[in-house]
């Protein structure tokens, strides 16, 4: 019996120190894969390259910036920022400095968009983003507005950004509402609808009280309003309205 429970508390002994062994394999795996991002800052480009692969971190230059401190060929800006912790083979985005402005930003308001992009590049500037905007003082396509403005100094990144002119959206046609009171439905329907405008459902109205006629007259009963006669609108008359605007009339039954 004494054998026995020696024998099995040697194995959960060597089953603990399997695990101890396993969680701390597993924690230096992960952690000497860690590397903490150092600064590129002020190297040149070539010299960053190095030192990244020395780290085993990936390296690329996406963007470049003017820059009165740091030379052209160097590094001015870096993401992650450094210090930051990040597995190997990590993608470290670099920007390279142009060094300071030297390029005119050049007048490019009331040009056609394609020869202001051809302007733009000669210029050895890079094409930002383009908006349009409706706007019926300039011909389609125009540019009405840049960024940096035209002579701009002190300028962060090469490239300038467009607002182009587009057609001015179509005016919808309005009218006057009129006063419909009084007249039948189907010739006011005709008109409202040939006019481009919208007719809402027909509302009803009760028969209005009738005029009976004196004692001893040969007359007919008649009624005060005659059947399909519009009796009350909406919109009211003198109002602006549209095509979107649905016009009901009230019509006698």
């Amino acid at each position: 019996m004494l054998r026995a429970f020696q024998f099995v508390l040697i194995l959960l002994m060597l089953a603990v120190l399997a695990m101890l062994s396993a969680i701390t394999t597993m924690h230096f795996a992960i952690h000497g894969a860690e590397i903490t991002v150092p600064s590129f800052k002020g190297l040149a480009v070539t010299d960053a390259a190095s030192k990244a692969a020395a780290l085993g971190l990936d390296l690329s230059v996406g963007t470049h910036f003017y820059s009165v401190d740091i030379p052209a060929g160097h590094i001015v800006s870096q993401s992650p920022a450094p210090g930051t912790i990040v597995r190997r083979g990590w993608h470290v985005r670099l920007g390279e400095s142009l060094g300071p402005q030297r390029v005119a930003i050049p007048n490019l308001i009331g040009q056609d968009q394609r020869v202001a992009s051809i302007q733009i590049r000669r210029a050895g500037l890079e094409i930002g983003s383009t908006a349009e905007m409706p706007w019926a003082y300039a011909p389609e396509g125009s540019v009405i507005g840049q960024n940096p403005t035209s002579g701009a100094a002190g300028v962060a990144r090469p490239s300038v950004s467009l607002l182009v002119a587009d057609p001015p959206a179509a005016a919808t046609p309005a009218f006057v509402m009129p006063d419909l009171t009084g007249q039948i439905f189907t010739a006011a329907a005709f008109a409202i609808t040939r006019a481009g405008l919208k007719l809402a459902p027909v509302k009803e109205a009760p028969p209005s009280v009738a005029v009976v006629p004196s004692a001893g007259s040969t007359q007919p009963i008649q009624p005060v309003v005659p059947p399909g006669t519009i009796v009350g609108q909406s919109p009211q008359a003198g109002q602006r309205v549209d095509a979107s605007t649905p016009i009901e009339l009230t019509v006698e039954q």
